[in-house]
């Protein structure tokens, strides 16, 4: 049985209503996890799944469930979604559309009477973005048992707050174990947020990889001193020393083979005067690569730098670990199932790494995982500018909706 028709106007509605949700004033979108702002984005979600008829289900770090299974169907769920919380002055689309379009999935299969072999759940995870709790993909790692519920909740944010006891306040600590829910299989449709599909006019991506990610935050310090009175020579200057490091990872990613990255996207001088000579230079360091192997040498690389700029500047530098997470390779069959969707609708379709951490990533530590990406206009993510066209976001809903049925009778 073939489905066909997605309630595009609908789904776009929703779309649009969710990211008026968490404005400010001057009309910038935050809507950071366990926030207030947050709260009102689950209460709408929630009531969208209670709409297309799912059970909403909510487990101890607030991720936000809804299930679909008919009376009679049994088994492992094919389970849909992505995340509904943002980064700071965000776009509408990054993780929203994953969420949405499960939900109009599971309401175009019903509208046309079909009857899945298995249950279907749309699954909203808490703190993908990582922005005020640490790490990112939080609540997805912990549905893949790859961090413990207690250490989860028991996170400090940048503010201050405990996240558990900020899913509380808001009602969306709920009382069901992470990963209560096993799926049979796990499939995100996702803005690309990157130039690629549309750089190459193709429609759609088959995802079959996702960089690893290793996560740094450096501390040098020197001596902080009289920008006037101090010979250069006689200098531990912090700032200079970060500088070096700087253009070291931009040169050393860029003799790679043309797909490891560097990034420093974090950068504090102390005591951040205009006449003083810094002290101390904090900055973050973000290294990403699809191959394990050549992660782990870039890794070691910038490791023998570091004791080259201690050695050439007479600092002393310190290293704390954030995050890592090892390249993921999807399963070959769900992205070949992605792949005859799209010929099958006379859409073009690429095999592509993603360069962005996902939920995706977790779920495949427990079930076979995929995901599909549609084009961003300019490339441009993690920005107000973010945006995909209608025809772009038609496309992938009706691939999700057509591997999720495929998925849920295999």
């Amino acid at each position: 049985m073939t489905i066909s028709q997605i309630d595009m106007p609908r789904f776009l509605s929703r779309l649009h209503a969710l990211s008026e949700i968490g404005r400010d004033g001057q009309g910038r979108l935050t809507r950071l996890a366990a926030s207030d702002a947050d709260r009102a984005g689950r209460e709408t979600v929630a009531a969208w799944m209670h709409e297309a008829g799912l059970e909403v289900l909510i487990d101890r770090v607030g991720n936000l469930i809804g299930l679909w299974q008919p009376d009679g169907v049994t088994g492992a769920p094919i389970m849909m979604g992505s995340h509904i919380d943002t980064v700071i002055d965000a776009g509408a689309y990054d993780g929203c559309v994953g969420v949405l379009a499960g939900i109009a999935v599971v309401e175009a299969l019903k509208a046309a009477g079909y009857r899945p072999g298995r249950p279907l759940a749309v699954a909203a995870f808490t703190n993908e973005e990582g922005v005020r709790y640490a790490p990112d993909m939080m609540g997805s790692l912990v549905y893949a048992d790859g961090l413990a519920p207690e250490a989860a909740l028991a996170t400090v944010g940048t503010d201050g707050t405990v996240l558990g006891e900020e899913l509380a306040r808001i009602g969306q600590a709920g009382p069901h174990e992470p990963g209560f829910l096993r799926p049979h299989a796990y499939v995100e449709l996702h803005v690309e947020q990157g130039p690629v599909l549309e750089r190459e006019g193709v429609a759609i991506g088959a995802v079959a990889d996702l960089q690893g990610i290793s996560w740094q935050e450096v501390t040098i310090d020197g001596t902080a001193n009289h920008a006037g009175t101090t010979p250069m020579a006689l200098r531990r200057d912090a700032g200079v020393a970060a500088a070096h490091l700087i253009t070291w990872l931009r040169d050393r990613a860029r003799a790679g083979n043309g797909r490891s990255v560097a990034t420093v996207g974090r950068l504090r001088f102390e005591p951040d005067a205009i006449n003083i000579i810094p002290g101390r230079a904090i900055l973050t360091v973000d290294l990403r690569d699809p191959d394990a192997e050549r992660l782990v040498a870039l890794e070691t690389d910038f490791a023998v730098q570091l004791d080259e700029i201690r050695r050439t500047e007479d600092v002393t530098v310190t290293i704390r670990r954030l995050a890592r997470f090892e390249p993921v390779l999807f399963d070959a069959a769900i992205v070949r199932t992605i792949e005859a969707a799209a010929a099958a609708r006379h859409l073009t379709v690429r095999r592509m790494t993603s360069g962005a951490g996902h939920d995706a990533q977790m779920m495949a530590r427990i079930c076979p995982s995929a995901m599909i990406f549609v084009p961003s206009i300019g490339g441009i993510s993690h920005n107000p500018r973010e945006q995909t066209h209608a025809r772009d976001l038609e496309a992938g809903v009706n691939i999700l909706l057509d591997v999720a049925s495929h998925l849920s009778n295999v």
